[in-house]
């Protein structure tokens, strides 16, 4: 089997600041056709910097979706004309203050494969230097510091929701270990 599914035929649904929703027909590898719905999204980052006590820098923020406030690494949504890197690096300072150093990549996620294209690409680094946090404008967040270790056996608890977080922690977490960072 290939595998593939081919468009037939779209349609827009709607077209906002970060999403773009489409309805498409597609044709299926047997000759039967199906719907699918699918979520454009610019993509994100995240980082899982790390200071010299290896605690890890995270934010709490409230997620409307979920109606509650959520522990995250710093993270955010890819901005056209820069690197997912520099992105990175951008959203490292504006959300909590920190300048980070020895950047290592801890690879991409698929964080919905079923309905959105978002990749979500993920980084670690130690952290050089903090100043004060600059938040866009609407977005309100408390910062903490974990250990690592406490944060990894928080993902493995249920006590970290969110899933870039709990990858990249775990991955920063197995390469600390390993002396890779």
């Amino acid at each position: 089997m290939k595998l593939t599914e081919t468009r037939l035929d779209g349609k827009d649904i709607f077209n906002g600041k970060i999403l773009h929703v489409i309805h498409d027909k597609v044709e299926l590898e047997d000759g039967s056709t199906a719907m699918r719905e699918v979520v454009r999204h610019p993509g994100g980052v995240c980082v899982a910097a790390i200071d010299s006590d290896n605690n890890l820098l995270f934010v709490r923020q409230f997620r409307y979706p979920y109606a509650e406030v959520v522990l995250e690494l710093p993270a955010g949504k890819l901005e056209k004309g820069s690197t997912p890197l520099e992105n990175g690096k951008r959203e490292l300072l504006e959300e909590t203050g920190a300048i980070g150093y020895s950047y290592i990549s801890l690879g991409q996620v698929y964080p919905s494969p079923g309905y959105t294209d978002e990749i979500i690409h993920l980084y670690a680094c130690r952290i050089k230097e903090e100043q004060t946090a600059q938040p866009d404008a609407g977005e309100f967040l408390n910062i903490e510091r974990i250990p690592i270790i406490k944060a990894a056996e928080m993902v493995l608890n249920n006590q970290i929701f969110d899933a870039k977080t709990q990858i990249a922690v775990l991955k920063a977490a197995a390469l600390l270990q390993s002396g890779k960072i």
